[in-house]
């Protein structure tokens, strides 16, 4: 399908639950389709149509007043009510549920080899419980077509099984050079922050405020495994790979990295298929978690919920929660969330990345989350490799003091506990001049 392609977005939410259609459509928008009409329904969920028939009926008749391609439907469909639901449409209407429109979006964002294996991962994860179910139902002499989930092909289980090992071994690969890579950045004295949180937080806008100061092509050279800039853009999932920034906190060197935007009620099977990408949160030395602070409150708190389930199980580094948009609210609503939140969310930072609001707060915090650094003395004879080290030094640490004596150079430095160890045996090579150590006998 094409963009603006119409659509209608389709709910059902158990009995005495409200319905909320305003995700299904932003993600059929991040799709690139047009929702024209929505519906909903409020009841336990119908084995053979997920709808009640009559709701479906009522859907059927919407289709063909708007002239609807698709009917996008906000849950997860077994492959048994896809087909029933289809059946009761006019010809050649597609049904696509949740979970097959966010595989449609990262499709469509899936710009890196890691991020279409990914992609791949999800899209055959979802496959195989069907091709389970054939195989299930073949095995017990059923007719192949039972309920419509088509001939039976008795390879495909296993061809899909075989494809999610290849895939998953080619994914281990990525993931064990990207550890490697980040255990080089630590050791070159960088720090590193992951941006995460709910889609459409403002991550990327507030990655840019951040490192708003440093031209993209600084970090071409340095970082060519991964994609220059961020986009900020009103849709969900603009963000599907991960997108690396360095940005200067202060007295730290940081690399801050955005990653693909979270969203409520994914099935383990695709959160795992993303695995490699969420490793740039999970291995992080800081994690920034973004809210929409604009939001109401019981969605804000739904989304920290679905936040919290996706870090804190494999999650290392501590997590700062962001409070941003604060643009959009006065300060007694900030304070009612803040009160409100608090048990998800303690001691908060409040910013506006679009306008630059009490990010100078934003990054004083980083700096106090980050692992602490530890403080080194050196006393150096002045000569060439002395001046190379104290210029290191600068690079990779934060020099206090620099005093030099006679000749000798006095440097009192902060730095990771890697960069102390490299300064240290730099420090053992550096030998005085020639001449100068018989002299002093």
């Amino acid at each position: 399908m094409t963009d603006g392609t119409p659509v209608i977005a389709a709910q059902r939410v158990d009995s005495g639950d409200s319905a909320d259609l305003s995700e299904i459509t932003e993600l059929a928008r991040a799709a690139g389709y047009e929702v024209v009409a929505t519906l909903a329904q409020s009841r336990t969920e119908d084995a053979a149509y997920h709808f009640g028939e009559g709701k479906v009926e009522a859907l059927a008749g919407l289709v063909a007043e708007t002239g609807a391609a698709a009917v996008v439907v906000d849950n997860r469909l077994g492959p048994y009510q896809t087909y029933n639901i289809g059946g009761k449409l006019p010809t050649g209407v597609e049904v696509i549920d949740r979970f097959t429109l966010i595989l449609e979006i990262f499709g469509q964002r899936a710009n890196t080899r890691k991020a279409q294996l990914q992609v791949e991962l999800a899209e055959l994860r979802y496959e195989l419980p069907s091709a389970e179910a054939k195989a299930s139902l073949a095995k017990r002499d059923e007719r192949p077509g039972f309920m419509g989930l088509g001939e039976y092909d008795e390879s495909r289980e296993r061809d899909i099984k075989a494809q999610i090992s290849r895939i998953q071994q080619e994914l281990d690969d990525i993931a064990d050079k990207e550890e490697t890579r980040r255990e080089r950045r630590r050791e070159s004295g960088f720090d590193l922050v992951a941006l995460a949180g709910y889609t459409n937080a403002g991550k990327s806008t507030l990655m840019r405020r951040l490192a708003d100061d440093l031209d993209v092509g600084e970090n071409e050279g340095l970082h060519p495994d991964l994609d220059p800039t961020a986009e900020s853009e009103d849709r969900l999932f603009t963000t599907l790979g991960t997108t690396t920034r360095r940005a200067d906190t202060g007295t730290r060197d940081v690399l801050l990295t955005d990653t693909v935007g979270f969203v409520s009620d994914l099935p383990h099977w695709l959160v795992e298929s993303f695995e490699s990408t969420l490793d740039s949160v999970y291995r992080a030395d800081l994690v920034l978690l973004v809210v929409d602070a604009s939001e109401p409150v019981e969605e804000m708190r739904n989304k920290l919920v679905t936040c919290h389930d996706t870090l804190y199980e494999r999650n290392e580094a501590p997590i700062v929660t962001v409070l941003n948009k604060v643009d959009r609210v006065d300060d007694d609503e900030l304070e009612r969330k803040r009160a409100a939140l608090d048990a998800l969310a303690p001691t908060p930072v409040a910013v506006s990345g679009l306008t630059g609001e009490n990010v100078g707060g934003l990054t004083d915090r980083i700096e106090s989350e980050l692992p602490a650094w530890r403080e080194e003395r050196l006393l150096l004879p002045l000569a060439d490799g002395a001046m190379s080290l104290v210029s290191w030094l600068h690079d990779n640490g934060n020099v206090e003091r620099e005093e030099y004596t006679g000749e000798e150079v006095l440097v009192e430095f902060a730095a990771r506990p890697a960069i102390v160890e490299q300064a240290r045996a730099k420090a053992a090579d550096v030998r005085p001049p020639a001449g100068e150590t018989e002299s002093a006998d």
